[in-house]
């Protein structure tokens, strides 16, 4: 796994390398899927659905991103084992999605069980299919304060997996290019690549519009709040969450 680099100029000999995206429609996940391109990679777009309550939302911004990215390949895979199995706030309609906590350390009701040990091991295959070199994510390190499936190890650990279980001749890195970054270095980053996060959806509750109060919607508003730039998405509340924390 390499962290993030200063890649703004791409060169000749690097046009003809290929990725998978782990497209969700989000604004991680976007912002990863224009790094990727700004490093030169062909992208394979993929999408998954979990029986997630923003799945129709996600799965329109995700196809309209693959668009936007002129990606090579759009493929989407329904994945309805992790609704089943349960546990999530995303998936069960018993959960509640609660309001967002900026200051708790537990883990929150909307992680989905080991989701990205379950959507690496598609995007892997994907990619060995398609002799693509990398699979990229959009984690970042305010998830991994919540999510122990988005920490740097994991992400590590997984790429040894990966070097195990597929062909000798196979070489294909996973690349979470923000994971040592914050929400808001995403969103610095994303406009500086022009990604079109009206495009994005990252609401854990509504298809339209976004509440404005789950985590999702919380870290997302903060990060723009604090770099001065007004998120372009319909919201039923604008809370600032910049006081909150304080001017960064």
């Amino acid at each position: 796994m390499t962290d993030i680099t200063d890649t703004d100029t791409v060169t000749d000999e690097s046009t003809s390398k290929r990725a998978v995206v782990l497209l969700s429609g989000g604004m991680d996940s976007a912002t990863a899927a224009y790094e990727a391109r700004n490093r030169g990679y062909e992208i394979y777009a993929l999408h998954t659905s979990y029986g997630q309550r923003t799945e129709d939302r996600e799965l329109e911004c995700a196809r309209r991103l693959a668009d936007e990215l002129d990606a090579e390949d759009f493929l989407r895979i329904e994945t309805g084992h992790l609704a089943e199995i349960g546990a999530s706030s995303l998936t069960d309609d018993e959960m509640a999605v609660t309001d967002a906590d900026m200051d708790s350390d537990e883990i929150p009701s909307s992680y989905v069980p080991f989701r990205n040990a379950n959507l690496l091991s598609m995007a892997v295959s994907y990619a060995e299919a398609n002799d693509c070199g990398a699979v990229f994510i959009g984690a970042h390190s305010e998830d991994f304060a919540g999510y122990p499936d988005c920490r740097p190890e994991f992400f590590e650990a997984f790429e040894r997996v990966v070097d195990i279980g597929t062909k000798p001749e196979t070489e294909i890195l996973i690349e979470a290019p923000f994971v040592e970054d914050s929400k808001t270095d995403i969103a610095e980053r994303g406009v500086a690549l022009e990604v079109p996060y009206e495009h994005t959806w990252s609401c854990y509750r509504e298809n339209e519009p976004a509440c404005g109060t789950c985590d999702s919607c919380a870290f997302r508003l903060q990060a723009f709040q604090t770099i001065g730039v007004r998120d372009p998405i319909a919201y039923a509340e604008r809370p600032s969450y910049v006081d909150e924390v304080g001017k960064q």
